[in-house]
């Protein structure tokens, strides 16, 4: 099982670590296990607030990571996905996702353009493996070659609103102002640095080496010490990106939700011509709306909410939750949920229904739909 390629090299702060995506992530930097919540140390609040107030450094070594090249790559991935690729100039970036004839996402990506023959494309670890093999399906007499790159590319994300302060320190210069997913070479430190985040704070990733991401770590984890930067793992990272409302596939869409279900439109272009699946999309657009839709979910207090438990509006189930966490900025907990349109309605009231083995109870909880992405005006310090 894959480790963390870039703290394996940086001997950095000792790590709880948990499986994600058939690889070992640190969950969170500090003692405690990541498996019962109740026992989750201090250190994982420490880790949120560096996201939302200073900077976190996290090694996202163990993401997928494919080079698709050839004379033919532009036409042949601009056919494949859902938003623009031919356009994209060398430097650009965007999100977009993989369908299938159907229009149900087989993956979600950050496509790269690195030259004029060729595109980097980031993704979930275990969407890889399936993303590459239908390229590599559809490719018939095209000069296209995919190549994955996940295990030889390290990754080091450096987010929050001081990130940029931390990256300076981390390559030893400030780089020019990048748009979301702009890109560009440090040939002098052989790296790609991107403007990209997957907490949904501002931040910036960078790929190379593991020996070569290792020292950035070390020289920004000295430079963000003083402005409260650490060290942060899986658990904290995953209540912002709740918090931000963005969507990670195999838990708030899988092979059978539609683009549209899940909110992220600019994923899609509905001017670049025919893509695998745009028929479906364009359908979908003509009448209007999805039948269900990705929303946020509002508990009292904290709770322990399962991931798949039932959503329902008096006796009849109207969806699922997706993806839940404490938010120590809203205080309470937080959750996506899949629900259908006629309950998706900010203010709607929602039970939430599990199995007592899942720790529910009977009568199940009360959410409130809440509006994407979550939004609470209070920093830290006011709470104390």
């Amino acid at each position: 099982m894959s480790t963390s390629a870039v703290l394996d090299q940086a001997a950095a702060a000792a790590a709880q670590w948990m499986e994600q995506d058939g690889c070992q992530v640190p969950a969170h930097f500090g003692s405690g296990t990541a498996a019962i919540p109740a026992a989750l140390p201090a250190a994982l609040e420490d880790e949120y607030w560096a996201l939302k107030e200073s900077a976190g450094l996290m090694d996202l070594s163990h993401r997928g990571k494919l080079l698709v090249r050839g004379k033919d790559a532009p036409r042949f991935l601009h056919g494949m996905v859902t938003n623009e690729v031919k356009a994209m100039q060398p430097g650009q970036g965007n999100y977009a996702f993989l369908l299938d004839v159907h229009g149900h996402i087989q993956a979600d990506a950050r496509i790269l353009r690195l030259d004029a023959d060729s595109y980097f494309v980031d993704c979930d670890r275990a969407r890889a493996d399936a993303l590459r093999q239908t390229l590599e399906k559809y490719i018939i007499a095209d000069d296209v070659e995919v190549v994955d790159q996940t295990t030889t590319l390290a990754c080091l994300a450096i987010e929050g609103p001081c990130s940029l302060e931390v990256l300076r320190g981390a390559i030893g210069f400030e780089p020019p102002h990048l748009l979301p997913l702009e890109h560009l070479e440090v040939p002098e430190l052989n790296l790609r640095l991107a403007r990209a985040s997957i907490s949904g704070e501002f931040g910036y990733w960078l790929w190379g080496a593991a020996e070569q991401l290792a020292e950035a770590w070390t020289k920004g984890a000295k430079t963000g010490a003083a402005l409260g930067a650490r060290p942060v793992g899986w658990l904290a990272a995953e209540i912002c990106r709740i918090e931000a409302g963005l969507p990670r596939y195999g838990a708030d869409m899988n092979d059978k939700t539609l683009p549209q279900e899940t909110g992220q439109l600019h994923a899609l272009s509905y001017t670049k011509g025919c893509y695998l699946g745009q028929e479906i999309v364009e359908r979908i657009r003509t009448r209007g709306h999805v039948n269900r839709q990705l929303v946020g979910l509002l508990f009292e207090g904290r709770q322990d909410v399962p991931p798949g438990a039932e959503l329902r509006a008096g006796e009849q189930t109207v969806g699922t939750v997706t993806s839940a966490a404490y938010s120590y900025g809203l205080r309470r907990t937080i959750a996506l949920g899949m629900v259908r349109r006629e309950s998706a309605d900010a203010g709607t009231l929602l039970s939430v229904v599990g199995s007592a083995a899942a720790g529910l109870p009977a009568a199940g909880l009360e959410a409130e739909v809440a509006s994407l992405p979550f939004f609470y005006p209070m920093a830290r310090s006011a709470m104390l």
